[in-house]
């Protein structure tokens, strides 16, 4: 597969840059070999992602989160896969991959549908687990490593997510979305140093990288969640006041050492 222009991986690449600027990134740090699996999997998520946001009427938005469970049955019978610059690449990407986890991801994206809040931090955290890392061990999946010690990699994804959510705070807002069970300063910090506690209990992200391998290139998008949820807990006035980020140099040191 080539990432020249008017390619398919080309789009993927394009639609990747434009909705999810970190795992671009993330992705872009990885070898082509890498790439070619990445980026298709990363397209679908912002597509999925979107979904819900792209209309007022919930019946529409659910119609185009079935559209892609209807892809992945198709890409997972072994049949006929619909002709589409995303669906295309990621059956070849997902050839011999189990999309379960896809699936409960699309599913979780039913949340997005409602303007009420999560009914708890438990509720909140299976969703950012149910989307951030079940795309996360798929990816693993399809760059070799089935046997993946989930634990240890969701935590991570869950702390990426988390700390993802929590920048996004203004704009759902903004739509309408009450995103947080309890928005107040104390419950953002407390929710941030869980994830941290969280971190703490499990490998680094770069001695997880060492033990996958190539397949190691899924966790780099990961590389900012520790930092992000330590300016959280410390500040957590800027998740309202959308103050939540890195510097551009701590952006890419991090996503170097990952």
């Amino acid at each position: 597969m080539s990432f020249e222009p008017g390619s398919d991986l080309y789009a993927c690449a394009q639609i990747v840059e434009r909705g999810d600027p970190e795992r671009f990134a993330a992705a872009m740090a990885a070898p082509v070999s890498a790439r070619t699996v990445l980026f298709p999997l990363y397209a679908f998520n912002v597509e999925v992602s979107r979904a819900p946001w792209v209309t007022q009427e919930p019946m529409i938005a659910r119609m185009r989160l079935q559209w892609w469970q209807d892809a992945l049955a198709e890409i997972t019978s072994g049949g006929f896969v619909r002709r589409h610059e995303v669906v295309t690449p990621l059956a070849q990407a997902l050839a011999g991959v189990d999309v379960a986890p896809l699936q409960a991801a699309i599913e979780a994206r039913e949340a997005d549908l409602e303007h009420a809040p999560f009914a708890d931090e438990g509720a909140l955290m299976a969703y950012l687990d149910q989307t951030a890392g079940h795309l996360a061990v798929a990816a693993m999946a399809a760059l070799g490593t089935a046997d993946v010690r989930q634990a240890e990699v969701r935590a991570h994804a869950k702390a990426a997510a988390l700390a993802r959510y929590l920048q996004a705070v203004p704009a759902l807002e903004a739509h309408g979305k009450l995103p947080l069970p309890d928005g107040r300063a104390e419950t953002i910090a407390a929710l941030a140093k869980a994830r941290l506690d969280d971190l703490r209990a499990v490998p680094s992200l770069r001695s997880l990288r060492r033990r996958y391998g190539p397949a190691g290139a899924a966790l780099r998008e990961f590389a900012q969640g520790r930092a992000l949820l330590q300016r959280a807990a410390q500040d957590p006035a800027a998740v309202a006041e959308g103050r939540l980020r890195l510097s551009e140099f701590q952006r890419r040191w991090r996503l170097l050492l990952g």
